[in-house]
């Protein structure tokens, strides 16, 4: 696990030093071997336009930041900023693997003098925060890189550091659809591979004793009879203490 840790870190430090503050992953210059896959079209348009006639999760409504409450991003990456969560009432902080996002993000906060609660590199499964310390969280794009041991050691790592009834967001891929092969293929090719290696249900039973799904992406496409799913399951998750 370790290798894998130290992989995504590499990654991610190459993304923005290549990059800098544009946080956004190059999809301009992908392989023929992706870009000729049958299934990359549909790849493109769900990446682009979302899934038509899909309802999206207001991760926002669900969480509902205010103020005196504690927030925590997982995998932060530039999200203080690129997704507003600096102007959210409640306080913020972040923790991400890679320590060239750590570093530019505390270039942020000092130049626009943004009042956050701290940053810190570090793995999401073994952060430096008190029990019970955060009202809501989330944790997007980054469970994907792993297999179901590491997973587990996320989840409760998630669940000790959220208070009793906290408002937790995350998601894990589908890997069943074709837009999430194809995304499978682009992350190993930017040399991140994914390894999450559970069906969605196996996943919520692995989570089912730390925390309750009272919404999600496959919940509503279930009710709903969607002819696809996405990449991306996204879990509105209450925890349990």
């Amino acid at each position: 696990m370790d290798t894998q840790l130290d992989m995504i870190a590499k990654s991610y430090d190459r993304h923005f030093i290549e990059y800098g503050k544009k946080d956004s992953l190059s999809y301009d210059n992908l392989p023929d071997y992706i870009t000729g896959n049958p299934e990359y079209p549909q790849w493109k348009a769900e990446l682009e336009n979302g899934i038509a006639g899909k309802e999206p999760i207001d991760m926002k409504q669900y969480l509902s930041p205010a103020k005196r409450m504690n927030f925590v991003s997982l995998g932060c990456s530039l999200n203080l900023t690129r997704k507003g969560y600096g102007k959210w009432p409640s306080t913020y902080y972040g923790v991400d693997i890679s320590s060239e996002t750590i570093q530019m993000l505390n270039r942020s906060v000092k130049e626009n003098k943004l009042p956050i609660g701290s940053l810190h590199c570090t793995s999401i499964h073994e952060t430096p925060f008190d029990d019970s310390f955060f009202d809501i969280g989330e944790c997007i794009g980054v469970l994907e890189y792993y297999e179901k041991d590491f997973v587990l050691q996320a989840i409760r790592e998630f669940h000790r550091i959220l208070k009793p009834g906290g408002r937790f967001v995350l998601d894990v891929p589908n890997a069943g659809s074709p837009s999430g092969r194809v995304a499978m293929l682009i992350e190993e090719c930017m040399g991140r591979p994914d390894h999450f290696n559970m069906s969605p249900q196996e996943f919520e039973n692995l989570i089912q004793d730390y925390f309750e799904v009272e919404d999600s992406d496959r919940i509503r496409a279930q009710s709903h009879g969607y002819a696809h799913m996405g990449m991306m399951y996204l879990y509105c998750l209450r925890c349990k203490k």
